[in-house]
């Protein structure tokens, strides 16, 4: 692919910080991450719901909906799930410019992918969201039926069964989801955002 080289970034009229002013409150994104069926996707769209509510701009990026538009193009090869967090992170990141609060529900499951998305944003608007559940508890929840074609090979490079998941070392809030409601979670991931200012 060849890449574009006569290009010069243009920066905006109205600022970041501008419409921090004008929304009364900051932007970020809260990155979940997790496996399959941990309820990444449920949590995500609670928080966005309450944020909704609470007249806080928000927006949510789901993996599956992503992959039927911008990443259609993309598989589950090791360079695809790679080139599948890139462009999503660069989508958050001009959510997060526009000074909204966007929650991400990928499993990306490699934490150098993560941590290269973390670098494109200033300190404090990268917030990983470890969805932290056993697969276990996540093959008994099986909401898609994924893992059991995944255990019958009918789904290659299935994450947590032939293709690993690197969980964070170090993430800005882990969720105890096989532990915590629905509810628990959201007021958990709110207290955090309250505590850093976000909101």
């Amino acid at each position: 692919m060849t890449k574009a080289t006569n290009i010069t970034w243009h920066a905006s009229t109205v600022t970041k910080s501008d419409r921090h002013r004008q929304n009364g409150h900051g932007s970020a994104v809260l990155w979940f991450t997790g496996l399959s069926g941990s309820g990444k996707s449920t949590i995500a769209n609670a928080v966005s719901s309450e944020l909704y509510r609470k007249g806080i701009n928000e927006y949510v990026l789901d993996g599956d909906n992503i992959r039927h538009g911008l990443n259609k193009d993309l598989g589950f090869s090791d360079h695809d799930r790679t080139e599948n967090i890139r462009r999503i992170g660069e989508v958050a990141k001009l959510f997060v410019d526009s000074g909204a609060v966007v929650t991400t529900a990928f499993i990306s499951p490699f934490r150098s992918d993560r941590d290269q998305v973390r670098a494109i944003f200033q300190e404090g608007e990268f917030i990983e969201v470890f969805v932290d559940c056993p697969i276990e508890e996540c093959e008994k929840r099986d909401p898609k039926k994924l893992y059991a074609k995944a255990r019958r090979g009918e789904i290659k490079d299935f994450t947590g069964i032939d293709s690993p998941y690197e969980a964070p070392e170090n993430p800005e809030i882990t969720v105890r989801s096989d532990l915590l409601t629905v509810e628990e979670a959201v007021k958990q991931i709110f207290s955090y955002l309250q505590e850093k200012d976000i909101l």
